[in-house]
Order: structure tokens, then C-alpha cells, then sequence
């Protein structure tokens, strides 16, 4: 039976409890009313009738996700690992010390609503999706009662760059890719920014490529790491699993009778190999430069990043009736559900095409009711 104490102004709840054979009671105080104080006191009985043992040790909410992304992230990519660490430090520049048990949903929304005054929605959807995944665990350990992340509101002031603007068109594709392969000779970059175009790799993925994984007899480049160009801590695990691309026979003969015949070849045969840097890599701002100064000249917008090479290659591919299950594959997608969310612009247009075809279909239906 719990003891209800009144303590200056306010009540407080003992209940008895045994861990271990030695007796460790919880005491919770601050409640307004001695009836108040009866009802938590009950509920908290009541879980420990079920064999619910909450943990009632405070814990401060940046160390609890540090550890939880310790414990469960840690063997993620690099620069996934980056991205959790970077909300960790969210999380510590903007509650402190706060305890997790001391955060409520509405405390929470307030934090989204300030993060998204400066941020675009997809930077705080990405930091809200960390912490939700953090207090799930939280709630299943008995750290915290409830999920204060559930229905919560995604707001953002800064407008995101729009979708349409991250990728080019199949016809500005080729003249870019015209563009490349005609100033091949300048730089091993312009090999880079090619297959970045006809295969959709990350960027670390491209500069992970060896030539060991090249197939040159099937047409197939093996993507198998990824390389650190921002941490210089050298090849990581793939953010998603291995996978095997279908090439074209122009773009692995480029690779075969030029560049592997031309460049200089690292110790681990790295395929693009820096000889002029400590990690032998390069930046993404050399090949950022040399897009942009070539969409410049052939008058092409938008005017995109080396990443939007990859937007470009997967919404091609969509937009040419491929197989979603199968371009999910190839992008290295967790699921499709990570394709479709992240290029619904795409099928949105595709469904005026698909409405024409389907028109036609029933036209050819009703030709012989006619």
C-alpha cells in the first residue's frame, strides 16, 4: 500500500518496492492535491502488479540518445553516423541537461516549431524521425511512459529547394553528358561526374569504387563501400546493402580503354585516386565546380549539385516506365517506400501519362462494340 505525504505545499507518493531482495521504494512529490498524488501512486502499483519495472533514475535526454545511438547506430555509413551525431548535438544545444522524463509533447512541438523557423521541413522531418526512433526505445526500456514525439507537427519556415529543381531532363542529361565526355582530358572528374550520371551512385559510393569492381565480361559494376571524403576516416559500410548495376557497353569501355589505362592507380586500386591530397580523395567541390561551370555554358538549368546526378539517373529511369522495385534496387534504397516518397514529383507526372494510355486501352476495348 503507497504512503501519501504532504510536504510544505505540496504531496508526495511512497510506494514499496524490492529489487534484488533489497528494498528500493519509489517516491515521486510535487502533485497539488492528495487525491492527485493516490491516483500516481495507484497507476505506478498497478505496473508493478504487471511486472512493469519503469526506471524512475532521471536521465538526462542528450546522454540517454547518446548512448542509444552508441548502442544501435554505430555500425551505420559514415556519414549516416554523421547525421545522428549531428542531432545529438541539437538535442544539446537545446535542451541542456534536461531530463527525458521531463519532457513533455508539448515541450517537444515547441523545439520542432523553433528548429523550423531556420530549417527546412526535411531537416526537421529528419531530426524529428532520430529522436522518435531514440524515445520508442525509451518507452519499450520503461524510461519514460509515453512517446511524446507521437502526432507531433512537422513545421518549417525556410523553403526547401523544390524536387523539380534537383535534377536535370533526359534531353539536358545528354547534352551534359556530351559535355563530359568531350572534355574527358582535362581531369579524372569528368570520368566521375559521367558514371555518377549513368549509374545514380552516392558520391562517397563513386569514390569507394575499386577496379577489382569493374566486370567488365557482364557489364556490371559491383558497389560494394563507400569512401569518407568529409572525415578523411577512409572506406565504411554502404548505407544500404551491396548491390550489383547493369551497365551500358559505351560507359565500361570509357573506364577499360581510357581510364584505367591513364590514371594513377592507388596501392587498393582505388579508381579515383587523388595522389595530391593525405587521403588520397577528393572533395565534392571540385566536381560541384566543374558541373556548375559546364550547366552554365550549355545553358542548362537548374543548375545542380553532383548529387543531383544521382536524382537525375533515378528519375530518368522512372520516367521511362522502369520498374519502381527495380530502380529502388539500384538506387540502394532501403525500400520502395524510400523511392516513392523521395520522387512522388516524378510519378505524379508520370500518372498524366498513365491516364492517356489508360484512355487509349479502353478505347481499343470499345472498338469492337462499336
Amino acid at each position: 500500500m503507497a504512503s501519501i505525504t504532504k510536504r510544505g505545499k505540496t504531496w508526495q507518493y511512497t510506494v514499496s518496492r524490492y529489487i534484488d531482495g533489497k528494498y528500493s521504494p519509489i517516491r515521486k512529490g510535487g502533485f497539488r492535491g492528495e487525491k492527485e498524488a493516490r491516483l500516481a501512486a495507484a497507476k505506478v502499483e498497478l505496473d508493478l502488479a504487471e511486472g512493469i519495472q519503469e526506471s524512475y533514475t532521471p536521465e538526462v535526454f542528450a546522454d540517454y540518445f547518446e548512448r542509444w545511438f552508441l548502442d544501435y547506430k554505430s555500425n551505420r555509413a559514415t556519414a549516416t553516423k554523421r547525421r545522428y551525431l549531428t542531432t545529438h548535438n541539437i538535442i544539446l544545444r537545446e535542451f541542456g541537461r534536461t531530463k527525458i522524463q521531463d519532457i513533455n509533447k508539448r515541450r517537444y512541438q515547441r523545439f520542432l516549431n523553433n528548429f523550423g523557423k531556420d530549417h527546412s521541413r526535411e531537416s526537421v522531418r529528419k531530426v524529428n524521425t532520430h529522436i522518435r526512433a531514440c524515445v520508442k526505445e525509451a518507452v519499450d526500456e520503461g524510461i519514460i511512459r509515453t512517446d511524446f514525439t507521437r502526432g507531433v507537427e512537422i513545421n518549417a519556415m525556410v523553403k526547401a529547394k523544390a524536387a523539380e529543381d534537383k535534377f536535370l531532363n533526359f534531353s539536358d542529361a545528354q547534352k551534359l553528358l556530351h559535355y563530359l565526355h568531350s572534355n574527358r582530358s582535362r581531369s579524372p572528374l569528368y570520368y566521375l561526374l559521367i558514371l555518377g550520371l549513368q549509374t545514380g551512385m552516392r558520391y562517397g559510393e563513386l569514390l569507394g569504387l575499386k577496379k577489382s569492381d569493374f566486370d567488365f565480361k557482364d557489364n556490371i559494376i559491383k558497389v560494394r563501400r563507400t569512401l569518407d571524403y568529409k572525415g578523411a576516416e577512409g572506406f565504411g559500410p554502404l548505407k544500404s546493402e551491396q548491390r550489383d548495376l547493369e551497365m551500358d557497353e559505351w560507359t565500361m569501355k570509357l573506364f577499360k580503354d581510357e581510364l584505367f589505362k591513364n590514371s594513377v592507380t592507388s596501392l587498393d586500386g582505388m579508381v579515383f585516386f587523388n595522389p595530391r591530397t593525405k587521403s588520397g580523395t577528393f572533395s565534392n567541390a571540385s566536381p560541384n565546380k566543374i558541373l556548375k561551370k559546364a550547366l552554365i555554358k550549355l545553358n542548362i538549368e537548374p543548375v545542380i549539385t553532383v548529387h543531383g546526378l544521382r536524382h537525375t539517373h533515378i528519375s530518368i529511369l522512372l520516367y521511362n516506365d522502369i520498374n519502381v522495385q527495380y530502380v529502388s534496387e539500384r538506387a540502394g534504397h532501403k525500400d520502395t517506400t524510400v523511392t516513392l516518397q523521395t520522387y512522388a514529383h516524378v510519378l505524379k507526372e508520370m500518372e498524366k501519362k498513365e491516364k492517356t494510355k489508360t484512355r487509349q486501352v479502353l478505347d481499343q476495348m470499345t472498338m469492337i462494340a462499336q
